[in-house]
């Protein structure tokens, strides 16, 4: 399935469906909490978080595509993330786009 983040898809003549999203939430590890803690102190990359975050975005894209799927999508536009705090130490991580179908 092709994902983009612009409008249209080039040398592609598309039909629009409908919105699709995924998303997911997570929270913080306790363990990667005290190593983040430590490493604010010296500066640098969270490579957990960054790890955490990366794997997050992977699994609401995989969830957006299977609703795309389910539809019948050639393919989805738009695409966008968003990322928001539901609680003490748990996030969300959306993503959302307009499910095409390619004209034929």
């Amino acid at each position: 399935m092709i994902i983009v983040n612009t409008d249209y898809i080039s040398g592609k003549e598309i039909e629009t469906i409908q919105l699709v999203k995924g998303n997911i939430v997570f929270s913080k590890n306790v363990v990667r909490d005290i190593f983040a803690g430590l490493k604010t102190i010296v500066g640098g990359e969270i490579k957990g978080y960054t790890e955490m975050m990366n794997e997050a975005r992977q699994k609401a894209t995989e969830r957006m595509m299977g609703e795309a799927a389910m539809i019948g999508a050639d393919a989805i536009v738009n695409v966008r993330f968003t990322t928001s705090d539901v609680m003490p130490n748990a996030a969300e991580v959306i993503v959302y786009g307009t499910a095409v179908r390619f004209k034929k």
